[in-house]
This record gives C-alpha cells, sequence and structure tokens, in this order.
C-alpha cells in the first residue's frame, strides 16, 4: 500500500480534538467527532491491505490477527500498567470498582458495552474514568473479528456487488443509530451496530478506490476539512450521536481520503510536519490523554484548573512520542521486530492480558480493595450506597410503556391495592419518595412511586427530541387515577429542564453532563408563551401545574440544594489527601437562590385551591448570613452524588412532603 501522508495529517486533525474535548476546553464542544475520523481512516487502511493480499493471495487471518496484535497490544498494556499504581494510591473503593471493571472489560475488547451499561458516555463521572476512551478501541476490534470473515466470504463477488453489500450492511447500522439515540440515547452511543456503518464507511471507500489511481479535487477535499472541523466545533453533548449528524465528520473523512490527495490544497495542508508527526505517534496519544486527564480529576479535591488541564494535553503529545518510539516500533519493526515468532506474540499477549484481568476482577470482586486505605476513608466512601433501594425496579426507561401497574416489588406501599398519593417525577423524586413512603405508611397513607430518570415531572415536554418524556407523565396520571389517588408529588430538577445548564457551585464543584434538552411539544402545549426555549418551558410549567391542579391535590417540591461536586467521593477525598481540613462541606445558598431564581420566582407565585408547597431549602440550607447549604450532616452524606439526596438527606425532607400530604387530604373537596 502506497503511503499517503495525508492520512496521517488527518489523523492528527481526529486525535487533537478529541484531546481538548475531554480535556474540556469548549471551543471543542464536538471534539467527540474526532473518534468518527479515527472509525473511517481504520476501516480504509485495514480494508486496503487486505485487498491487496487477497489480490496477492497471501491473505492469512492469522497473519492479520498477529499484525493487529503487534499494532494495537503494547502500546495499550503499557498505559494500562502505568495506570494501575496511581489508581492503587488515589482511587477510593467506589471509583476502584469501577476501573478495575472497565479494566478488565478493556483487555476483553468489550468496554464499549460496560460504558453502555454503566453510564453514558457525557454522563456525570465519565471525566473520572481513565479507561473511557477505550470504548473506541472495543468497538474497532470487534469490527476486526466480523469484517476479514465477511470479506473472505464475498471474494467470489465482484466489485459493484461487494459495495452494494457493505452499503446494505453500512444502511443497515445508520439505522440502528437512527433508531437508537431516540429509544436509547445513552446506550446508542457506545453500541456497536450503530457504530458499523463508520467503518463501514472506510471500508467502501478502500473497495471503491483499490486499483485506481484517484482522482483529486480539491473543492471536495476542503469541503471535507470544512466538515470535520465545523462539527468538532459546532456540536455538542445535546448533538444526537451517532445519527445523521455523524455524516459531516464521517463524510468529511470519506471525501478528503478520495479526492483529497496529492496536489491538492487540503493534501498539502495535512501533508505539513506539523500534522504529520502527530498523526504517527497519534495512537499513543490517544491511548494516553485520557489517563493524565481522569487521574488529575481522581487527584484534585476541585475541578483542576485550566491551565493544569493544558499542561496534561500538552504532555500527551511527548508521552505519545515515547510511547510510539519505544513501545510501537520495536513490536513492529519488519526486520527484527520483539517477539518476533507468531506463537510469542499470542501467548504474551494472552499472559499480560490475563494479568490484568485477573486484577480488574479482584478489585472488583473485593469491592475497591478497601484494606489498603484508612478506615475512615472507605466508611466516607460508603455513603455512595446510601439510596433509594427501589430505584432500580420502579424506574421507567424508554419503551417500557407496557408495565402494568402496581409493578411488582414497587408495590410496597399500597394498602389493599390502593393508593392515596402517588409520586411522580426524575431521578429526584426516585432519590426522595423511598423515605417519604416510609414516613407516609407509618401515618396510614397508602403510596405508589414510578420514577423516570432525566424527565420533568409533567406532560407537555419532550427530551432530546424523544417524546418518551411525555408519554411516562401521561401514563403515571392514569396510573394515579387507577389506584385512586387524589393526590400526586410532583419533584424534579425543574431548573435544569428549564435552563439546560449543569451546575457550577462557584467553590470548585462543577457538575459535568449532558445538557438537559427539555422543551414543549409542538401542538400539545397548554401555555401560548413565546420566546426562547427557557421562557416557553416556564410558561409550559405554569401551565402543565395549574392544569394538574384540576385533577388532583399537587404536593409541588420546589429544587432540592444542589451540590456540584459527589458528596461522598469529596468528603472521602478529603480524609485522603487533605486530613486536616476539618470545616463541613456546604454550597453556597447565594449560589441556590442564583441558579433556581426564574423558578423559585415562578412556584412561589402559584397559589393554587389544591397546590402545596414543600420548600427542601428549610431542612437543608441556614438562609442566615452568609448562608450555606449543608451536603453533610452529624457525620452522614446528604447526597449520594452531587445532586441526589441520600437516605440520609430523604429522611429531612420526607416530614415536609407528609405534612403537606396530610393537609392536603384533610381540605375539603
Amino acid at each position: 500500500m502506497k503511503y499517503r501522508p495525508e492520512i496521517d495529517g488527518l489523523r492528527a486533525v481526529a486525535v487533537v480534538p478529541v484531546i481538548l474535548f475531554h480535556a474540556g476546553f469548549g471551543a471543542m464542544s464536538g471534539g467527540f467527532v474526532g473518534v468518527d475520523v479515527f472509525f473511517v481512516i481504520s476501516g480504509y487502511l485495514i480494508t486496503t491491505i487486505l485487498l491487496g493480499e487477497q489480490a496477492a493471495g497471501r491473505f492469512s487471518i492469522l497473519r492479520f490477527y498477529e499484525r493487529r496484535a503487534r499494532r494495537i497490544l503494547p502500546a495499550l498494556f503499557a498505559v494500562l500498567l502505568v495506570c494501575l499504581p496511581f489508581a492503587w494510591a488515589w482511587m477510593i473503593p467506589s471509583a476502584l470498582v469501577q476501573f478495575c471493571y472497565s479494566l478488565a472489560a478493556t483487555v476483553l475488547f468489550v468496554s464499549n458495552l460496560y460504558f453502555l451499561d454503566s453510564a453514558g458516555y457525557f454522563a456525570t463521572g465519565t471525566e473520572f474514568a481513565p479507561l473511557l476512551h477505550t470504548w473506541s478501541l472495543a468497538v474497532e476490534e470487534q469490527y476486526y473479528l466480523m469484517f476479514p470473515p465477511l470479506l473472505m466470504a464475498l471474494a467470489w463477488l465482484s466489485r459493484r456487488w461487494l459495495l452494494v453489500c457493505l452499503g446494505a450492511f453500512a444502511l443497515a447500522s445508520l439505522g440502528v443509530a437512527e433508531w437508537g439515540w431516540r429509544a436509547y440515547p445513552a446506550e446508542n452511543f457506545f453500541f456497536t451496530l450503530s457504530r458499523l456503518w463508520e467503518l463501514l464507511a472506510g471500508s467502501i471507500c478502500a473497495v471503491a478506490m483499490f486499483g485506481r489511481t484517484p482522482r483529486g479535487n480539491g473543492a471536495l477535499g476542503a469541503l471535507g476539512l470544512a466538515l470535520i472541523v465545523g462539527s468538532a466545533l459546532v456540536y455538542d453533548a445535546g448533538t444526537p450521536f451517532p445519527s445523521l449528524y455523524t455524516l459531516a465528520p464521517v463524510g468529511g473523512t470519506v471525501l478528503i481520503i478520495a479526492y483529497g490527495v496529492r496536489g491538492t490544497a487540503v493534501a498539502r495542508l495535512l501533508s505539513l510536519r506539523a500534522f504529520t508527526a502527530i498523526g504517527v505517534i497519534s495512537y499513543s496519544a490517544y491511548l494516553w490523554h485520557q489517563p493524565l486527564f481522569a487521574f488529575a480529576r481522581v487527584r484534585s479535591l476541585h475541578e483542576p484548573s485550566v491551565w493544569l488541564m493544558m499542561a496534561l494535553a500538552l504532555a500527551t503529545f511527548p508521552l505519545a512520542w515515547l510511547s510510539w518510539r519505544y513501545v510501537e516500533q520495536p513490536f513492529r519493526d519488519r526486520g527484527a521486530p520483539l517477539l518476533p515468532r507468531r506463537g510469542q506474540v499470542f501467548g504474551t499477549s494472552a499472559a499480560v492480558g490475563v494479568a490484568l484481568f485477573g486484577f480488574g476482577l479482584v478489585g472488583h470482586l473485593s469491592n475497591g480493595l478497601p484494606g489498603r486505605l484508612p478506615a475512615r476513608v472507605v466508611a466516607l466512601d460508603s455513603f455512595e450506597k446510601d439510596r433509594n433501594p427501589y430505584t432500580r425496579r420502579c424506574q421507567f426507561r424508554d419503551k417500557r410503556l407496557a408495565a402494568n401497574h402496581p409493578v411488582e416489588g414497587c408495590d410496597d406501599f399500597l394498602i389493599n391495592r390502593r393508593a392515596e398519593v402517588v409520586f411522580i417525577g426524575d431521578s429526584h423524586s426516585g432519590a426522595v419518595s423511598h423515605m417519604a413512603q416510609k414516613h407516609l405508611m407509618a401515618a396510614g397513607i397508602s403510596s405508589y412511586a414510578y420514577e423516570s430518570p432525566g424527565c420533568i415531572a409533567l406532560p407537555g415536554f419532550k427530551r432530546n427530541g424523544s417524546l418518551a418524556c411525555d408519554r411516562y407523565n401521561r401514563m403515571m396520571r392514569q396510573v394515579a387515577h387507577d389506584l385512586g389517588a387524589s393526590t400526586i408529588v410532583l419533584t424534579s430538577r425543574f431548573t435544569l429542564h428549564a435552563t439546560g445548564e449543569r451546575f457550577d457551585n462557584g467553590e470548585g464543584g462543577v457538575e459535568n453532563g449532558t445538557p438537559a434538552e427539555t422543551d414543549t411539544i409542538p401542538g400539545q402545549a397548554l401555555s401560548r408563551g413565546g420566546g426562547n426555549r427557557k421562557a416557553k418551558v416556564l410558561a409550559e410549567m405554569e401551565a402543565q401545574i395549574r392544569a394538574s391542579t384540576k385533577e388532583f391535590n399537587v404536593i409541588l417540591v420546589h429544587p432540592i440544594p444542589e451540590a456540584g461536586w459527589h458528596v461522598p467521593r469529596t468528603r472521602a477525598k478529603r480524609a485522603l489527601f487533605a486530613p486536616d481540613m476539618t470545616e463541613p462541606l456546604s454550597t453556597s445558598y447565594a449560589r441556590y437562590k442564583e441558579r433556581n431564581a426564574d423558578v423559585l420566582s415562578l412556584f412561589n407565585a402559584l397559589t393554587l385551591p389544591g397546590l402545596h408547597h414543600v420548600r427542601p431549602v428549610d431542612v437543608f440550607c441556614d438562609t442566615r448570613p452568609p448562608g450555606r447549604c449543608e451536603n453533610a450532616r452529624d457525620g452522614k452524606a446528604l447526597y449520594f452524588d452531587d445532586d441526589h439526596p441520600s437516605t440520609a438527606g430523604a429522611v429531612l425532607l420526607a416530614p415536609l412532603i407528609v405534612d403537606r400530604v396530610q393537609a392536603a387530604l384533610a381540605a375539603p373537596p
């Protein structure tokens, strides 16, 4: 295969945005598209090599996987091994459990499936995951388990029919991606079948170009580069991905490969030494960057400074060069490679892989090897598990509208299969409902709770284009009628839904995660509020609350103070890294009022028959100057993460909810 320096330059265009995105630089909000560029390049290069070997009659599956092992495993294993001592020294047990699970999954090249099941790519907490980026390696290797045998099986086809077959597979995969972002957006990002079309785009390009002299087209090559750079700058965590939006970086990469050949302006630009030098070490740079950023965040008590993250981003490249020069190259040296025999490569890879997998398994099964840390650190970290035990089973997830209510296992607080009170809302509702239900039952009041993470507790809204939240809310109001409930409790992160902005407590606690793109449903909105999205959402909130009071008594839980930092982990890290810090963990009440001003103004102005207000600040915050909202009290964490009340926090809120429910039930009809 003839060397094309512009493709090495294209690798630089792929890896730099990814590094800047993971470093947290907002200007590169769509930097994650660099992975899509890598997918296309990989599909193109590997398929070109396979076609060349087929044409020469020397294709071998074993030789192919030996090359993959020499290309992928040495640098990967080196990075994994370097991660171990830092994970051992710096990670509290709950974090080490997750790291060890991801380590074992990485060795098996199924880490995309682990992250698919555990969290979304943009979810809160993933910035602390040193191996988050390995999901793309897993997708690639899964592709290369399937593609070479497929290519062999289709070798008898003409080029045209091979392109038709690969195109059909690619369209099917793109269809899965389009369905997936609507039905399961978090999982869709990592799902192999949602990503295959990107690798297939490169493979199709290779088949179409094989044996032909590419014809350069400067305009199309420039368009390709513009599509890649534009998507990296314009896309963000709220962009459905992968989806038709992904056609921009994927199509841009195909245009450069097919038309940005030597002689075009794009090829001259990408062939510059500044680009090709980064491109050559791009694989090692990709491997190193995320552990550097993640461990910096793990070691810091607060979000690391911009300057530190910039320094680590720059440090990625000398590390990558060392890794490329002294780890990658020796194993790939065609003259005298390390482990020259194929059996040595497979045997050594298996031995190192088993050792790493074993460490991951032990760390996971031992609950994070707690014996390596002081008992106080372990005790503080354990509050991450102090949460509603009903959450997983009593949770609406997208397509599960067919569930028969009351759902078995969620009906413990019914009396004679009836409920006087129904809890509706997002994961904040799930966080507080269990303790409130226990207090209600003690008062002889039956109840039912079923949450929907990420969904505002009102009908008439969609999130990220999906109508699942509206369906959930309408379903739950029907469930309330069916169970005979006269009262509903509405709990949500109303401000997050209105603004879409994650919480920054102004003291180093910065919540990461996908913007909450909640919007009204055209044609179904009860309000006539115009203006921007926020204004429409606030107007519709008011209209839907008013409408709800015509059907039920409504207990409206005002915004629960958010912490911004992961409370159990921050307290445990303080005990580990700064044991002399004794001041209690808390956040600013003024910050709470500023963040929630619009929602609080709206709620406080609502004085309707049947509407009863619960104000969490009454139990979480001291409103007297200087005004602080507690994150912990009496040695207990009031949150199990950065915004959800723990059982200890829910205990404080439960009496307020019960008091308002009793007032509602006692009021004349």
